[in-house]
This record gives C-alpha cells, sequence and structure tokens, in this order.
C-alpha cells in the first residue's frame, strides 16, 4: 500500500473536552515523513493535569502547526511545545494571530502564578512566548496556502468564535490522488457579532475526511431553555447581586451585548449599575471596539449604559456593597481570575446569583458548585463557604453547535469518506458517532481518543493502530 499512496495517521491527545490536540504523521511512496499538529490546548479537567507536561511526539520532529482558536484549551501549551524545540511555523487566521499575544501573555500569567503557589516548575516561560508569536503565520479567511510541496492549508471563518477556523489540510502526491483533511476545531453555525460564510462548492465536493467536534453531541438545539433574563429578573427584584461568570473573549462581549438589549427593550432598568471586571476580558472588549477584529461595524456599540469596568479598588467597594447591581466577571469556569474573589463572598448571599455562561470542566469550581446542594459547605480557594446563593448554568450562549446543527454541517458534505469524532466527553462521543452513523452519508465514523491511530487515506479509513504514549 505505502508504494502505490500516501497515507495518514490521526490521533488525538485529549479523551475529553480541553487539552485540544491533534497529531497527524503523514507517510509518501518514497519513504518521506511528514509531521504536523493542529491546535496544542492546555487540559482543565484535575485528572487530566498531569497530561499538560507531555507532549506524544518529539517537538523538535514537527513541520508546522495549525491554530483553530485562540481559546486556552486549544493555544495554552504552544509555547510549551516550542520549549521541547519546536522552531517552525505556526499559522492562523489573521485575527487569531491579533489576539494570541494577549491570549498567551495572561495564560503565562496564570500558570506562573499557579506554580508558585505549588511551589513548582512552571510550564513554560515569558521567553517561550515570544518564540512562539514569532513564528505566527497570519492566514486569510478563503485564502489556499502551499505549506510546504506536498501540503496546502485553506481557513474558513467558524461561528464558534471571533477569529475561529475550519481547517482544511490537502495532501498530495505525484501520481496520487490528494488525502483532504478538514478539521472543525470547536463549531459553530452562528456568531451575533459577525456573519458565518457558507463552506465554498469546490470544499463541499471533495472526498473529506472530517475531523469534528462532539462538545454538546448528545443534546440537540431545542433542548436548550432560555432562563438568563429570566435568572436576572428574579434575582435583581428580590434585590440581589447578580455574578455572572463569564469567559474573556466571546462570551463576555455576548452578555454585554445581551444586558445593553435588554436595557433598548425596557427589559432593565438603565439605573441598575453593571460592572465587568477582569484584565483580558476588558482588553478583549476593547479590541472589538477599536480594532472591530470580525465582527460587523453595527456591532460595535454592544455596551451597556451604566456600566463600569472594575480594577482593585473599585473590587472592595463592590464586595462590601448590598445593593442591587450585575457584576459580569471572569473566568468563566470560576476557577481564575476575579471570579475567585466574587464567589465566596456572594455564595453566602441567599439573596445573590451566580450565574455560569458556559461549559465548566471537571475539576473547575463552576462544576464543584453544581455539585454542592444548598446548605452545604464548599471550598473556594483555600476558605470554606456555605452555599446559600443560586446557583444556574445555561447554554443558550453556548459557542458550541448542538447535535442536530452538527449534523445538518455534516449532511452539507457530498462525498464523506469518513468522520473522526473528537473534543468531547467520552459517552458524549460515543452517542454522537453513532448518531452520525445513523443520519450522515459517510462510509465510517471513528471515536478520536488517546488509544488508537486512524490511519486514512484518500479512500478514507484503512485502519486503526493501537499506540503507546510517552
Amino acid at each position: 500500500m505505502g508504494r502505490n499512496r500516501s497515507y495518514a495517521d490521526i490521533m488525538s491527545f485529549h479523551e475529553g473536552v480541553t487539552g485540544s490536540l491533534n497529531f497527524v504523521v503523514v507517510k509518501f511512496p518514497d519513504g518521506k515523513t511528514m509531521r504536523f499538529g493542529v491546535d496544542c490546548g492546555l487540559f482543565q479537567e484535575r485528572e487530566y493535569d498531569d497530561y499538560n507536561s507531555m507532549l506524544p511526539f518529539n517537538a523538535e520532529d514537527i513541520d508546522f502547526c495549525l491554530v483553530t482558536h485562540v481559546h486556552v484549551d486549544h493555544i495554552g501549551r504552544l509555547p510549551f511545545m516550542v520549549q521541547k524545540g519546536f522552531s517552525k511555523n505556526i499559522y492562523a487566521s489573521e485575527t487569531t494571530c491579533k489576539l494570541l499575544p494577549i491570549a498567551l501573555g495572561d495564560s503565562f500569567k496564570v500558570l506562573s502564578s499557579v506554580s508558585k503557589r505549588k511551589h513548582v516548575k512552571c510550564l513554560y516561560s515569558e521567553d517561550d512566548v515570544d518564540k512562539t508569536l514569532s513564528l505566527l503565520k497570519p492566514c486569510k479567511y478563503g485564502e489556499t496556502i502551499q505549506v510546504n510541496e506536498n501540503t496546502k492549508v485553506t481557513f474558513l471563518n467558524n461561528g464558534h468564535l471571533v477569529g475561529a477556523s475550519l481547517i482544511l489540510v490537502q495532501i498530495s502526491y505525484p501520481e496520487c490522488e490528494d488525502i483532504n483533511l478538514l478539521f472543525t476545531g470547536d463549531y459553530n453555525n452562528k456568531n451575533m457579532y459577525f456573519d458565518v460564510n457558507p463552506i465554498p462548492e469546490w470544499i463541499l465536493d471533495l472526498p473529506l475526511t472530517i475531523i469534528q467536534e462532539s462538545t454538546y453531541g448528545d443534546m440537540d438545539s431545542s433542548e436548550i431553555h432560555e432562563c438568563f433574563k429570566s435568572n436576572i429578573h428574579e434575582c435583581l427584584d428580590s434585590g440581589g447581586t447578580v455574578v455572572t461568570l463569564v469567559f474573556s473573549l466571546g462570551r463576555a462581549q455576548e452578555i454585554l451585548y445581551t444586558l445593553k438589549n435588554m436595557q433598548d427593550l425596557k427589559e432593565l432598568s438603565t439605573q441598575i449599575p453593571i460592572y465587568f471586571d477582569g484584565k483580558l476580558g476588558i482588553k478583549y472588549t476593547n479590541l472589538y471596539i477599536e480594532d472591530g477584529l470580525d465582527i460587523k461595524p453595527e456591532m460595535r456599540d454592544f455596551l451597556p449604559q451604566n456600566l463600569t469596568f472594575v480594577d482593585k479598588t473599585i473590587r472592595n467597594e463592590l464586595l462590601e456593597d448590598y445593593n442591587k447591581k450585575i457584576i459580569v466577571t471572569t473566568s468563566g469556569m470560576g476557577s481564575y481570575g476575579p471570579a475567585q474573589t466574587y464567589i465566596p463572598r456572594y455564595i453566602t448571599r441567599d439573596n445573590a446569583l451566580i450565574h455560569f455562561t458556559g461549559y465548566t470542566a471537571e475539576g473547575t469550581l463552576g462544576n464543584r458548585l453544581k455539585e454542592t446542594v444548598v446548605g452545604e459547605s464548599v471550598e473556594i480557594g483555600g476558605l470554606v463557604a456555605r452555599k446559600r446563593a443560586k446557583v444556574e448554568y445555561t447554554t443558550e450562549y453556548s459557542a458550541h453547535a448542538k447535535a442536530d446543527e452538527m449534523i445538518e454541517f455534516l449532511q452539507q458534505f457530498k462525498n464523506l469518506k469518513l468522520v473522526l469524532v473528537n473534543h468531547g466527553e467520552p459517552n458524549t462521543k460515543k452517542v454522537f458517532a453513532e448518531r452520525i452513523s445513523d443520519e450522515v452519508k459517510t462510509k465510517q465514523v471513528g471515536i478520536l481518543g488517546r488509544n488508537y491511530f486512524f490511519r486514512v487515506d484518500t479512500y478514507g479509513l484503512v485502519k486503526t493502530l493501537s499506540t503507546k504514549f510517552k
């Protein structure tokens, strides 16, 4: 087989939702080998924390790296890979390249702080961050780039986040048919801040292997319960404080726009003060306004009235203020940032609302609060507090497409050879893979994880190979 055509071994280094890292090894008929990675993110689940200091390959052997988007669970270990010897090009969308200096700088500060508390060496240095940024190669959406003599890459916009991409990799060899791999990254079919372009027809016609995320692969869009606005009203009507947990990029700006929209529709009084806390989130918000990134011009006016950006002085005053108000703060899972200050204070107030607006990974504070019954105690950063506040979670602002939307996405493609499901909880991946098998016209479906390489070529799946990681 190797003499007649190329083949690619595809491996996913993560079992759950965070720590995204896809590793591809391509074998050509002449015996040459090409290796590349798609993303290199931090694990945020406690059970996988040890994986952050390991890579399933020799970093110096990687020929190039592709980045789908700027969330830390997809880019947080790029500097670690550089520290271990990677020195080639990192390709990402133009907007992702604008955001990466901020994202990696903040990631380093968080890791450095955590390592000091644990009395361990930090995963990487500030110098590693600088070296990583020097390797970036910005890519325009829709423009096909010749990465090397055998590989072309095309970035397509993706509703998950500003700068997020679907990435098509086309691997060629003389007198052989191309191997076409489409990596969805974290996928969404819509975004309130920008339009998501349809997939070009020429890509829909290609014989494809798609590496498809599955974060909400066991939930349809019809199952989403919209509760954010009603929960805010209930809390404010009781004279309480709303503490809304957001991710710095994407979710923070969506929630600010939602509050502005509520004001415009007279659903929220402009007399109620709104506070936004989190240095990183404020930096990104200013970029939305000043740079524009990919957002529609009319969406630059998204800040609600009576909004205050918080610094440490104002934060201390807020903690002693019992008047009704809305606090929008990072981090989205509650484990880092100002959330570590607000949650211990407000979790004990029975008229407060702590509202998570996104996914909370296993081991994070947000996940632990979900499992804590009202009246029980919870440990938060060394403090013990009794849970009396109302704690809510909503998927209505999720940046991930739901199962039915991902199925519709896959059904567009006219020549699917193989779908490899990744980036989801183990059971969710299994449920979604079975649904793909039932509802999508594809020859085969596989589940990516730490146990197998999937060997594919132009005809789709050739076989799976067990593997042993370092």
